[in-house]
């Protein structure tokens, strides 16, 4: 297996294209049907109507892009709305995507990570209809749940309805300090931890439910549930979310690894790696495995330390069953590498971005900076957290659509 998986990577860098998703599920169950596979289920919804489709690289029906499968099925698709990445997963982590034209389908495609972030009442009067089908990685800091709610208010603002194609989320736990909203942002929207243990079609349902789009206007809301799915599952997802999570394995270490975008430690952007290996240049001599970023278009023309040699941790073979066992993201990486680190006041250094780059934004809280600093043991750092993640897991219960 080892052998195997070596080989993978070599391939990937010799061919410049990320490497698929590798399968590290041991217990996923074979018999899970997202939504978007249940056609029988949605396609009544859809007969006679001018749809509009949500949908990025991971929107397939079986095995095909799910826009080409509902054409071929008579759905009239009128427009298609892509996220971050684009619509075909091409463009690199927060690079603006452009309005085009999808060569494949000749349908145009409007960019919500462009000048807008939700349609415009000139795209809602397109169409009758608004299938949402993204998949994400349960995570606060991923973009999707934004996209979610923009969304919905455009749904709600054009009295159209939405229909959520469902699908598990691969990262169904709960935990992180909650998001204190003065840290509000493109990368924290909504009062919940790091990860929020819910698919979107259950995200929908809180965002209407505790009142959090704006003027807590609510969204008229269909999902398509997961069928045979319960939260404990370990699920592998069939195809890379975006160009910088290309495996299952960067897909499970992300919410832990993201943090370190508000550090000077390299999360592996710029290699065919990415959120799967930790380093610096500046750890040098404490640490014997070592990378490069390099400009890679597609996925990271400018990382961080480009062309600098970084040394840190492989985590390409840690063992992530333990993430949805213990229900814990792992900071134990931030409070080692910030002690190994000789000039420690640099390591939060990211001024460059205010966000993005802010361990306070990412974090969610000043407080963690503070506690990572100050030698705050991982057990109190965990304690902190309390009442509010404790509150949070109580709140999402009324929301849930699956054990």
């Amino acid at each position: 297996m080892k052998i195997f998986f070596l080989f993978s990577i070599i391939l990937a860098s010799l061919c410049c294209a990320p490497p698929p998703p590798q399968n590290t599920s041991q217990k996923q169950d074979n018999h899970i049907i997202t939504g978007a596979d249940q056609t029988e289920a949605y396609l009544p919804l859809l007969k006679g109507k001018k749809v509009g489709m949500l949908v990025n690289i991971t929107s397939i029906i079986g095995n095909k892009v799910s826009v080409d499968s509902l054409l071929h099925l008579g759905v009239d698709v009128k427009l298609i709305f892509g996220p971050e990445h684009g619509f075909r997963g091409n463009a690199s982590n927060g690079a603006k995507v452009d309005d085009e034209v999808d060569p494949e389908t000749g349908i145009p495609i409007i960019s919500l990570y462009g000048k807008k972030r939700r349609p415009f009442k000139e795209d809602m009067d397109k169409i009758d209809v608004l299938v949402f089908d993204i998949a994400d990685v349960g995570c606060r800091f991923y973009t999707i749940i934004n996209t979610l709610s923009e969304a919905m208010m455009a749904c709600a603002e054009n009295n159209k309805p939405l229909i959520i194609l469902d699908r598990p989320n691969p990262n169904a736990f709960v935990d992180g300090p909650i998001l204190d909203m003065k840290f509000k942002s493109g990368i924290g929207k909504f009062p919940i931890p790091i990860t929020h243990g819910l698919t979107l079609g259950e995200f929908a349902k809180m965002l209407n439910g505790e009142g959090w789009l704006e003027d807590s206007v609510k969204c008229d809301v269909e999902i398509i549930p997961v069928k045979n799915y319960a939260h404990d599952m370990d699920y592998t997802m069939p195809v890379s979310p975006s160009p910088n999570l290309n495996t299952q394995q960067s897909v499970i270490l992300y919410p832990s690894l993201c943090l370190f975008e508000g550090t000077i430690v390299s999360q592996g952007r710029g290699t065919y790696m990415p959120f799967t290996v930790l380093g610096a240049p500046a750890l040098k001599g404490l640490y014997d495995f070592s990378f490069t970023p390099v400009s890679i278009p597609g996925m990271s023309e400018s990382p961080l330390h480009m062309n600098d040699t970084c040394y840190g941790l492989d985590l390409r073979e840690y063992d992530i069953s333990g993430f949805r066992q213990k229900g814990e993201i792992n900071i134990r990486w931030m409070i080692d590498l910030y002690q190994a680190y000789t000039r420690k006041e640099k390591f939060f250094d990211r001024s460059f971005s205010k966000q993005m780059g802010n361990i306070n934004y990412l974090a969610g809280t000043e407080e963690f900076k503070e506690q990572i600093i100050n030698g705050v043991s991982e057990e109190d750092i965990r304690k902190s957290w309390e009442p509010g993640l404790s509150n949070f897991k109580e709140m999402r219960k009324q929301y849930l659509l699956y054990p």
